[in-house]
């Protein structure tokens, strides 16, 4: 019989060979994320660099799609990197609820969800289609705080 192990979260995000950001700290009234019972409720994070600085520009005019998935991607290390500050390990989160994307953008762009999937595939990638996946809402925007082309918001469950 095959052994069926799965990866843990940690191991998974080791294979990937991505590096994680600083865990930005708030620059507002708010904390970075709550935890409440099993639920851990991660702000609004937007794409944080290795050197702090972050991704800036707007889709549609600054950047084409492929270059917002990508920061989109990295909004969801720099998640990743908050879960890990705070909570510890990537392997406390069971499952992925729901990821909210936000997508500044021009007016006539309209593939948001083909610029959150940047998000959403890393997600996948770390804890797998099961328990990486969850629901998903992914909006254009006018603007977002500081020009960044992403900002994402999610839940999750912990174990």
């Amino acid at each position: 019989m095959k052994d069926l192990t799965i990866a843990s979260a940690e191991e998974q995000f080791a294979k990937l060979g991505l590096s994680l950001p600083p865990a930005p700290a708030p620059l507002g009234v708010y904390k970075p994320m709550l935890i409440d019972g099993r639920y851990l409720y991660v702000s609004g994070h937007g794409p944080v660099q290795d050197d702090r600085s972050l991704i800036i520009g707007r889709i549609g005019k600054d950047m084409d799609m492929e270059q917002g998935k990508l920061a989109a991607r990295q909004v969801g290390l720099t998640i990743l990197s908050t879960i890990r500050t705070h909570v510890g390990s990537l392997d406390r989160v069971r499952r992925v609820i729901k990821v909210l994307g936000m997508v500044n953008c021009t007016s006539d762009f309209e593939r948001h969800p083909y610029v959150i999937n940047g998000c959403s595939e890393l997600f996948a990638a770390v804890w797998g289609e099961e328990h990486g996946i969850g629901v998903r809402s992914a909006v254009g925007f006018g603007s977002l705080p500081d020009n960044i082309p992403v900002e994402i918001e999610a839940v999750f469950e912990l174990h």
